[in-house]
């Protein structure tokens, strides 16, 4: 008797095959939108996990002043995230303004978290900085990308000027530092915070492995 076939598991194993891989754990990915390196990771985040909550952190914060203060370490930044974006593949363009804090739009990121567009804001945002080279500083540039991440005009420009907003931002990057991070990105899986943009896969490896023991 031949072997029976069952079609829809044959179906779904190659669905499976076809489809990248994304881990099902719920993460979260904290960033600055000042920050070269969160721009590079943030697609590779969106793509990687199902289910991320975006944070904003202050890197200032988080480094305890302004990386605008030291010239010989701003330079150092910006040949290391040229060589990496190269190393991705990725445009890499300076926003006149690099390194300067761009805290009306990380007031804006935090209301697009918490309608739940944070992905499409910091994406949208990244690109206009990295990729266009514009200043999130700008209001015009900040309606742009509102508008790609499908969030209110009116809410995102009310935001802008919510200074209250600071604190919690200030708070998440004081938090990193307490945690032992010094830099952004950073991921945290559960109880294991992963900083820097090249841990990315280190993170989606952990989040893979605790979602495969909770099942």
């Amino acid at each position: 008797m031949g072997e029976l076939i069952m079609l829809a598991e044959r179906r779904a194993a190659r669905r499976a095959r076809a489809l990248p891989s994304r881990v099902p754990s719920r993460v979260e990915f904290l960033f600055d939108l000042c920050c070269p390196f969160s721009y590079l990771a943030a697609e590779r985040v969106e793509r990687a996990f199902d289910d991320v909550i975006w944070t904003p952190a202050c890197m200032a914060t988080l480094r305890c002043g302004s990386p605008a203060a030291e010239p010989e370490e701003r330079e150092r930044t910006r040949l290391a995230a040229e060589r990496r974006a190269a190393e991705l593949r990725l445009p890499l363009v300076w926003p006149e303004r690099y390194p300067e804090p761009v805290p009306a739009a990380m007031r804006a990121a935090s209301y697009a978290a918490e309608r739940g567009r944070g992905a499409a804001f910091v994406l949208a945002a990244g690109r206009l900085a990295f990729c266009g080279g514009f200043d999130l500083g700008d209001p015009e540039i900040l309606a742009e990308a509102a508008a790609a991440a499908g969030i209110g005009m009116e809410g995102c420009l009310t935001a802008v000027g919510e200074v209250r907003r600071d604190g919690a931002i200030e708070a998440a990057g004081r938090q990193l530092l307490a945690d032992g991070a010094d830099r952004l990105p950073a991921l945290r899986v559960g109880q294991s915070l992963f900083w820097g943009e090249n841990r990315v896969a280190d993170a989606a490896a952990t989040a893979r492995m605790r979602a495969a023991a909770a099942h």
